[in-house]
């Protein structure tokens, strides 16, 4: 059963539990180049997208919202706009104005300089809370005025020092961020919000805003959620990290829009969002209707491909479970693998799939290894590969190097698809090494807190490495630094000679 919610209004796109799940994306062109900009917002939402994000880093951005939107009325397009505001409240007030609904971040938005603790809690906490509430009171009534909606994004890696200082870079601390922006929206009678719990962790992203879904229950809060793995990257692996953290969750009945972030055109992100929403509906109705099922008897191991999460030694024979049947009985058993066909010749389709039904049982600690059979994909590589990029996603077994990388916005000063492509080249074949290739400073230090390295833009054509969460080579020319990033990872010993990272 889908979580109830109260209607946000959104221009005249609605959004709640009392209207189907929303797509949106974001476009990643230059805000003050107007033609791009529209060009591609069109392209957005002739690709089904309901919604179109901008970025509006400061004011003058924020204002060239008006002209975007004028240019996209006069060639008949009324989609809602969204700006998304990361450190500037001037710039947030002044796109409430222009635009149907604003992004703000509390991890940046109200942001001061370096946390030190008075000493005491309580009412450190009561005057931080009586100077948020100060500084949103502005945006809260141009909101009132304007019919504006407003969406409260909170990323992993961009919580406030005070948060972190008090819950660490936790679930926990994600969603008191949200909470304390949220009740202050509250006490002012403002219902248009929208809350997001996002990570590039999916493990993180699914934890924390089930415990949202929980906090705001018990505060009897029902504002609508917006879903979403953020720099999932791109490729087959940033499509089942989406699929896996957004449709676990819409499985489970939580969500009302979602944004599939592919370091890719952005159009592109809206027929993959759309058949996670499809088919996680799906998934969610067969489980109402499902019944235990009697278990099968085990059978010999290597008759099957399967693939084991690690530490997992391969058992000589293996239990065959369909994610659709209920978990098993606890018990002695042979290794429990869950084992699905597909008959989909689109690997898209059986990695969207595949998330949606093995997820939430993987997730929960039900299963040894999985066995994904698509022979419509023809050679069984093809299926390996997606069963392989599923346990990495579950964060089970590494069998590859992990790629954090965002989907661009008007923030990145450079090419983000070339450059993932350049990076990827070098170090593909270092397995379990976390890389992260980010667009600019806003959320890529903080999204690559557990990255080993980390490839950032830092200007036009300047890129500042990092290693494990330090800069160690600052505003190098981006024809170097693919080159500069192999020789730090050689330097730190972590490189190791060209091998196939298929495992045997």
């Amino acid at each position: 059963m889908r979580r109830s919610t109260h209607t946000v209004l959104i221009g005249d796109v609605p959004l709640g539990s009392e209207y189907p799940v929303r797509l949106q994306s974001m476009v990643n062109t230059d805000t003050m180049d107007t033609e791009a900009t529209v060009v591609q917002a069109i392209r957005i939402a002739e690709a089904g997208g309901d919604y179109v994000r901008i970025a509006a880093p400061g004011i003058r951005e924020a204002e060239q919202l008006a002209n975007i939107r004028k240019a996209l009325r006069q060639r008949g397009y009324t989609f809602p706009l969204v700006a998304d505001i990361h450190f500037n409240p001037k710039a947030a007030e002044t796109a409430a104005r222009i635009v149907e609904k604003v992004r703000i971040n509390p991890g940046n938005y109200l942001a001061g300089g370096r946390y030190v603790p008075s000493g005491d809690s309580g009412s450190e906490e009561a005057a931080e809370t009586e100077r948020m509430h100060r500084r949103l009171l502005p945006l809260i009534k141009i909101c009132k005025q304007y019919g504006t909606a407003v969406r409260i994004g909170i990323n992993h890696g961009s919580l406030s020092r005070r948060i972190v200082y008090r819950y660490g870079d936790t679930p926990a601390g994600m969603v008191e961020s949200a909470m304390e922006f949220l009740r202050i929206f509250e006490a002012e009678q403002f219902r248009q919000t929208v809350i997001s719990m996002k990570a590039s962790n999916v493990r993180v992203m699914i934890a924390a805003t089930r415990l949202l879904a929980k906090q705001m229950e018990a505060e009897h809060i029902h504002c609508p959620l917006h879903l979403g793995v953020t720099e999932a990257g791109e490729g087959e692996d940033g499509r089942m990290k989406s699929a896996l953290g957004i449709g676990t969750l819409l499985s489970e009945g939580l969500g009302d829009t979602v944004r599939v972030s592919l370091t890719e055109a952005p159009e592109k992100e809206i027929p993959v969002a759309r058949k996670i929403v499809d088919y996680a509906a799906a998934v969610r109705l067969s489980a109402k209707k499902s019944t235990p099922a009697a278990l099968p008897p085990p059978v010999p191991a290597n008759d099957a491909m399967v693939w084991i999460r690690e530490n997992v030694p391969v058992p000589e024979q293996v239990l065959l479970l369909s994610p659709d049947s209920c978990p098993p009985p606890a018990g002695s058993f042979p290794a429990c693998i869950l084992k699905k066909d597909y008959p989909d010749s689109d690997p898209e389709d059986v990695c969207v799939k595949a998330a949606c039904d093995f997820g939430s049982l993987l997730l929960g600690g039900v299963g040894d290894g999985v066995w994904i059979n698509a022979p419509a994909l023809g050679a069984p590589e093809k299926s390996a590969g997606i069963a392989l990029s599923l346990l990495q996603a579950c964060r089970l077994r590494m069998s590859k190097p992990e790629y954090i990388s965002c989907p661009s916005c008007g923030r990145t000063l450079f090419d983000l698809q070339q450059a993932v492509a350049r990076v990827k080249e070098r170090t593909s074949h270092l397995k379990g090494l976390k890389i992260a290739v980010m667009g600019c400073i806003v959320n890529g230090p903080g999204e690559m807190a557990d990255a080993d390295y980390g490839y950032i833009g830092a200007g036009k054509g300047r890129i500042t490495l990092y290693c494990r969460g330090k800069a160690v080579k600052r505003n190098l020319p981006e024809e170097e630094a693919a080159d500069e990033l192999v020789r730090l990872i050689r330097l730190n010993g972590d490189w190791h000679d060209n091998i196939c990272c298929c495992e045997s």
